[in-house]
């Protein structure tokens, strides 16, 4: 996949998904912007590794439309314009039964994982070039409801992917929408979240039998950036090993 003079604008970039979608985009020859929250080491030794004149890292909370505006216009000015746009931003925060879960919860939670990614597409958009493609991280648990206390994490998740295909169809034919929907991928979010035994038991009764990478996500997200993928729009990709299929 030749993805030479493009450039990609990655949020959630610091880290797990994030960092391997940033390395294997500029394996693949593009220019990187790299957001982070909390993850600067990643962040600044991603551009170490990339090159200052390829890439840069930008902190900035993804829920906040001034932040996000910033973020997309230096990427803009640094590179010229957007051709690919990754939002990995998101998570579960922590795991909280739907009756015991504040109103204010319920906003966080769906604001770090859909209103973030709104708002860094919508900010993008005016600088995406014909041909762009956005890659949008939803989840298994925007299928299945999700795990116990993840109720509202799934429900945001699957709002993502229903916010995928109306961006598909919006923003055609100039550019291309997808969504990636992992399974148990080995990240900091089941290292926080997932008991080791349920883990264990989860890759043992996938298929393939094991858990999956950051890298294989970041494979899928590069091909989908690519004219590889020219016509594929608007789907929500299962990456679960044979674990659930839609």
């Amino acid at each position: 996949m030749n993805l030479a003079g493009k450039t990609a604008l990655v949020t959630g970039g610091g880290r797990d998904i994030g960092r391997a979608c940033v390395m294997r985009l500029a394996e693949a020859g593009a220019n990187v912007a790299i957001n982070y929250h909390s993850s600067s080491a990643g962040a600044d030794s991603a551009v170490t590794e990339i090159g200052n004149e390829r890439a840069f890292a930008m902190q900035g909370d993804m829920t906040s439309e001034s932040e996000v505006k910033a973020f997309v216009q230096k990427t803009a000015d640094t590179f010229g314009s957007i051709d690919i746009v990754v939002h990995v931003t998101g998570g579960l925060v922590e795991r909280v039964p739907m009756r015991d879960m504040s109103l204010e919860f319920f906003h966080k939670i769906m604001d770090l994982n859909l209103t973030s990614n709104f708002l860094v597409v919508r900010e993008a958009v005016a600088h995406m070039n014909n041909g762009g493609s956005i890659v949008n991280l939803a989840s298994l648990a925007g299928r299945d409801g999700g795990g116990p206390g993840a109720g509202i994490y799934a429900t945001s998740k699957g709002a993502v992917m229903t916010m995928t295909r109306a961006m598909a169809k919006e923003f055609g034919p100039d550019i291309r929408v997808n969504a990636l929907c992992p399974g148990m991928i080995d990240t900091d979010f089941h290292n926080n979240f997932t008991k080791d035994e349920v883990r264990k038991n989860v890759a043992n009764a996938t298929p393939l039998k094991r858990e999956g990478t950051s890298e294989d996500c970041a494979n899928l997200v590069t091909y989908l950036a690519s004219e590889e993928a020219a016509f594929v729009n608007g789907t929500c990709i299962d990456i679960n090993g044979g674990l659930f299929f839609s």
